[in-house]
């Protein structure tokens, strides 16, 4: 590890305690992927952090930031990340439910808080059952599924600009969330949510939660993914077009498309995320070729240089 580095974790355990600190800590492996390298400096907070001297130490030194929560939706390359990875620890995981009301922190999981808002009564939320992240993740890229997502219910966001300090409440129109997007930035944590639902029948938000458990399980493949890797283009769906491609079943090194669901890539066991980033390029670039069709990730890309689909947008 270089000075650099070594002086950042340093002054981050000072605050934080040494056992909250990490040279070097294992990013892939806590990834959906199972795949992937390691980050510079890895830091645990726990509710009671002192966020604010956190964010002070972080805009010193000025590192990349990244929020890894529960890595269903990221994919680090094989040689790591260059900066500061945070997991959010012990005590970000409540949920409140207040009338229609229900508040959760950030390490709050998404089926968790789908079964438990229709366990007391409240529908709008049974979507979340099939979405493997956190309430914190889902805000950021604005989570949804089965006809639904955040926006649909988010009133309000607590976020912490990590290096400039000062906690917030963002509303959803500074969030602005679009589809698998907001205006949240790498340097930016979400502590908690809040969101409204409806009042409903819980015998009829279990069984809804029960077809979408099923669906899932029918259509979508198991193993080492992170879900859709690349977002629907505008009255289509990126696992058609993959699989119009011929792509159903390819392979590049240890990671190949999956023969169940076309936008689903699978991670061989003890594999590389080099070889998914490989894959994901030649997905597009055969998409592109067949179709004129560009692509854009959905999957969060760490440490990787530029993609074909950079400033392709469109």
């Amino acid at each position: 590890m270089t000075p650099r580095w070594d002086r950042l974790a340093q002054d981050l355990a000072d605050i934080l305690g040494e056992e909250a600190v990490s040279r070097e800590r294992p990013i892939g492996p806590e990834t959906t992927y199972r795949v992937g390298g390691a980050a510079r400096v890895g830091v645990s907070l726990a509710v009671d952090a002192d966020v604010a001297a956190v964010a002070q130490v972080l805009a010193t030194g000025r590192p990349e930031v990244l929020v890894v929560g529960r890595g269903s939706n990221l994919l680090v390359a094989d040689a790591g990340f260059d900066g500061v990875a945070i997991w959010l620890g012990r005590g970000f995981d409540w949920v409140e439910i207040d009338g229609v009301v229900v508040r959760a922190g950030a390490a709050a999981g998404l089926p968790v808080l789908a079964r438990q808002s229709a366990a007391a009564g409240l529908a709008g939320f049974e979507w979340a059952v099939g979405v493997p992240g956190s309430v914190g993740g889902a805000v950021r890229m604005n989570a949804g599924g089965h006809g639904a997502d955040m926006a649909a219910s988010l009133i309000c966001a607590e976020v912490v600009d990590l290096l400039g300090g000062g906690i917030e409440q963002w509303n959803v129109e500074r969030l602005e969330l679009g589809y698998r997007r907001s205006a949240l930035a790498d340097h930016h944590l979400v502590m908690g949510a809040e969101v409204g639902l409806t009042a409903g029948d819980p015998s009829v938000s279990q069984e809804l939660i029960a077809e979408i458990v099923a669906w899932r399980r029918d259509n979508q493949p198991g193993g080492q993914n992170t879900g859709s890797v690349f977002t629907n283009p505008d009255g289509d769906s990126a696992g058609r077009i993959i699989d119009a491609s011929g792509l159903k079943g390819h392979r590049v090194g240890t990671a190949s498309v999956s023969g169940k669901h076309a936008n689903f890539f699978i991670a061989d066991r003890g594999g590389s995320a080099d070889d998914l980033h490989a894959l994901m390029c030649e997905v597009f670039t055969q998409v592109e070729s067949s179709f004129k069709i560009t692509l854009q990730p959905e999957t969060r890309l760490v440490g990787f240089g530029p993609g074909p689909w950079t400033d392709r947008a469109g």
